[in-house]
């Protein structure tokens, strides 16, 4: 109660710094001086017509309602939030040196009704409609004026009903507002397109912009921006922007532009747990007895080199098909589970550098799909020959494009390191090419470790991941959720190759991590080395910590996105 009052006081004393103590007179009428009497010169003054036009409401959070209303049957409602008091506001031509009568119905918790510039009072009302009533005289030069109703930030949603303004018109004007120039797109999700555009020009001055998708109206805003929502997913509007002034004057259009809604999700269930199993070093252990004791489905499956030129292998020694490689994936697959390759790495002949096209690395990358009829490829692009280097970064790039538009319904993955708090210099480009280039990557995912021994890995790890989140915002104009689910986490448990840390109870939190934001991907190198061995260092086949067998696997199987 003590600070439920405290808040009230602090209220108050805001409100007295506003308005000075003579408009604190709750639900109080204001002595008005002589009035030239005319008609309400205010339009759609009881929101009968069923639409807000032509008022304009901050933060589009006004709405017509038909209840509760004070007369007739609709109303304005202003939905206030924290950060947003909802003010609705209509601009009217005025008589120069006159004095006008405002008046309005309104019911909730500190609502106001004023002019722009002038004169202003408030209620608190929550129960029930009360009259609030001010004057102001328009000045020498006055031809317009701007009334408006607002709630107060946090008090909860306001209704007002029944506004008028008791006064002369002003003189008729015919004059429509000049076209609103360089209409263009600033960012678009699967749901949303942004919009911006240059103000236009009026003699008495420009009210709203109506933002039309071809010949229907979609919104009304006030300045010069918005954000047409409920969109469909891979569909393509074309825009236009008209400007309106205050005697309903409508300009023409403006230039028309043409957007397309980013791709729905064909598969939004898809969710990867899968940590790396190399059969190459490591006593790699028996994939399907791993399944059995964890429950994890997938495998990352470590790696897809060169074996010289632009030819697949696993290892670069290994062929696709028909060897121990093969086996395994059989057995997996036969335990229920399936497998992704990881195509690269750190070390090795990698296929980046040696095919010399995108279309001859899309080749090489179709033959590794053809092999085993896979539902995703993971490109682990680092070192210098292929993470830091331009031309090669944009042929995977390109290839990925070409095999994802081969490959329908295929999920590309791209993997590659990253610093405590974000993509490199190489991995912002990674991701700003794969907009430019449109190769519609599924998933991008970090490697947050190798920071230098001693790292906070779980604090590290989640602020490299906001980092990510924030550079696929910027780039690809995506909301917090799409990033999220465009991201993946691939750790190192145990000691990593710089001595850091990565405890069971800290993958736990990453795990959690992961699921909270709701990731698409979750992996670890590796499989080889979950088992314990305190003290052993970095070694190929533990995790040089104590553990349980499998723990790291155990936990992983337990992201579900």
């Amino acid at each position: 109660m003590r600070n439920q009052l405290f808040r009230r006081g602090r209220l108050g004393r805001r409100l007295l710094a506003l308005f000075g103590a003579a408009a604190l007179a709750l639900g109080g009428a204001v002595a008005l001086p002589g009035t030239a009497h005319a008609a309400n010169v205010l339009t759609n003054p009881g929101f009968e017509s069923g639409a807000l036009a032509p008022w304009s409401c901050s933060g589009n959070l006004g709405s017509v309602v038909s209840t509760p209303v004070h007369g007739g049957s609709r109303a304005l409602q202003g939905a206030v939030s924290a950060s947003d008091n909802a003010r609705c506001a209509q601009t009217v031509a005025v008589q120069p040196g006159t004095t006008y009568a405002l008046t309005g119905w309104v019911r909730g918790a500190y609502v106001y009704l004023g002019v722009e510039g002038g004169s202003a009072t408030w209620t608190n009302s929550p129960s029930g409609y009360a009259q609030l009533s001010v004057s102001f005289t328009t000045g020498a030069t006055q031809t317009s004026a701007t009334v408006y109703v607002h709630g107060w930030y946090g008090q909860g949603a306001y209704q007002a009903d029944d506004i008028s303004l008791d006064g002369p018109g002003g003189p008729p004007d015919t004059q429509a507002p000049t076209v609103p120039g360089g209409l263009r797109a600033t960012a678009q999700t699967t749901s949303s397109v942004s919009l911006a555009w240059n103000a236009a020009t009026d003699n008495v001055g420009v009210t709203a912009y109506d933002i039309y998708s071809g010949a229907n109206q979609v919104l009304s805003v006030s300045g010069t921006s918005a954000t047409v929502s409920g969109l469909a997913p891979g569909t393509t509007y074309t825009f236009t922007v008209r400007a309106r002034d205050l005697a309903q004057n409508t300009s023409g259009a403006s230039n028309a532009i043409t957007v397309t809604t980013g791709p729905g999700d064909p598969d939004p269930g898809f969710k990867q747990a899968a940590p790396y199993l190399y059969l190459g070093w490591g006593d790699p252990p028996a994939a399907a007895t791993v399944m059995s004791a964890t429950g994890i489905k997938w495998y990352t499956m470590a790696f897809i080199l060169s074996s010289g030129g632009c030819n697949p292998a696993w290892d670069g020694t290994r062929p696709l098909t028909g060897g121990n490689d093969q086996s395994v994936i059989n057995s997996i697959r036969a335990a229920g589970g399936d497998i992704v390759p990881s195509i690269g790495g750190w070390s090795g002949n990698k296929l980046g550098p040696n095919c010399a096209t995108a279309e001859a690395l899309a080749g090489a990358y179709q033959q590794v799909i053809d092999a085993y009829d896979l539902k995703a490829i993971d490109v682990d692009i680092e070192n210098s020959d292929e993470f830091e280097n331009a031309v090669v970064q944009d042929r995977i790039l390109n290839a990925l494009r070409i095999v994802k538009a081969n490959n329908p319904g295929l999920r590309t993955i791209i993997t590659f390191g990253t610093t405590t708090t974000g993509p490199t210099y190489w991995g912002n480009r990674l991701i700003e090419q794969a907009h430019a280039l449109n190769a519609n990557i599924d998933v991008f995912t970090i490697m947050p470790f190798d920071f230098g021994g001693g790292a906070d890995m779980y604090g590290n790890t989640v602020n490299a991941s906001e980092g990510l989140k924030n550079k696929l915002k910027s780039v690809f104009g995506w909301d917090d959720a799409t990033a999220y689910a465009h991201m993946g986490i691939s750790g190192m448990n145990g000691l990593s190759d710089q001595q850091e840390l990565t405890s069971v109870q800290t993958w736990t939190q990453i795990r959690d991590y992961a699921n909270s934001r709701h990731l698409a991907r979750l992996a670890f190198w590796s499989v080889n080395r979950d088992r314990p061995c305190p003290g052993g260092g970095v070694t190929s086949n533990c995790s040089g910590i104590a553990q349980n067998n499998w723990q790291f696997t155990s936990i992983t199987a337990g992201f579900t996105g």
